[in-house]
């Protein structure tokens, strides 16, 4: 029989009592009116919180943030418990059940060789997970709130996992080329023929196809996209510094001028990294 977790000696029990409190008769009118969907939104928020945190390479700030997550999660169980439904030991029984089956070349008797073997199991079992709850569609399982660059790729992602994908880096590519001539022609249409709605599709199609591109280059678009967004942010910054310190408002500055700066912003970001 598989060991059960005793909650008066799990390092989290503390945890639990605090949200029992607060929860409680005398306890906070904030948290006593919280429910699971109110509380998603807060998920949501703290997650991106902790990804920044993990960003940002500072473990202090990493740990601060994945308290304030792991507390969320804890807090969302227990409202669940509240109800009869489920606690949040029987939720991590069952996590560690799940993980347990899905790797059985450690906790079996199967034998990998690689991390694709790895990668081709986990799948394979997962699919049959799938099939046990009766989901139609490959793609089911793929959450419908995410953003929506991170679930184009996770789409992507699951088709391929069929074999409907392209051959190879090049051929995903002239894809992606093909897109973006398209979404040019729509662009290019005179004032009588342009319709926003037609380039808002094509426009999502060359997202979706670099999402690709991402997928085959073995990068995750999301986290590129943060990458370069940052990078954005940090020069526009200096740039503004710069003409603050030449006794100016960046807005007032012209184009040359702005150019100027972002060309003394990019040589410094070069340096730096």
């Amino acid at each position: 029989m598989e060991k059960q977790i005793n909650p008066e000696k799990a390092p989290f029990s503390e945890l639990i009592r605090l949200i029992e409190r607060l929860r409680g008769r005398d306890g906070c009118p904030w948290d006593r009116k919280q429910t699971p969907q109110s509380l998603a939104v807060y998920l949501i928020e703290e997650a991106y919180e902790l990804v920044e945190a993990i960003q940002s390479g500072n473990p202090d700030a990493v740990r601060e943030e994945l308290g304030d997550v792991v507390f969320i999660l804890f807090f969302i169980a227990a409202l669940y418990q509240e109800r009869d439904h489920f606690d949040i030991l029987e939720t991590i029984l069952a996590n560690t059940r799940k993980m347990r089956n899905r790797h059985p070349h450690v906790f079996g008797d199967a034998s990998v060789n690689s991390v694709e073997d790895v990668r081709r199991n986990w799948n394979r079992i997962k699919a049959a997970e799938k099939k046990d709850r009766g989901d139609d569609s490959l793609l089911d399982s793929v959450p419908k709130n995410l953003p929506a660059l991170m679930r184009a790729y996770r789409i992507s992602e699951r088709a391929a996992r069929t074999g409907f994908d392209w051959d190879d880096l090049a051929g995903v590519l002239n894809k992606a080329e093909e897109e973006w001539q398209e979404l040019k022609v729509e662009l290019a249409k005179d004032a009588e023929t342009f319709n926003p709605q037609d380039v808002a599709l094509e426009f999502g199609d060359v997202l979706f196809t670099l999402t690709n591109v991402a997928r085959f280059a073995g990068i995750h678009p999301e986290t590129a996209l943060s990458a370069a967004t940052r990078k954005f942010e940090n020069r526009f910054g200096y740039m503004e510094r710069m003409s603050a310190g030449m006794g100016k408002s960046f807005e007032s500055l012209d184009y040359d001028d702005m150019h100027a700066l972002w060309e003394k912003a990019k040589e410094r970001s070069d340096r730096k990294f």
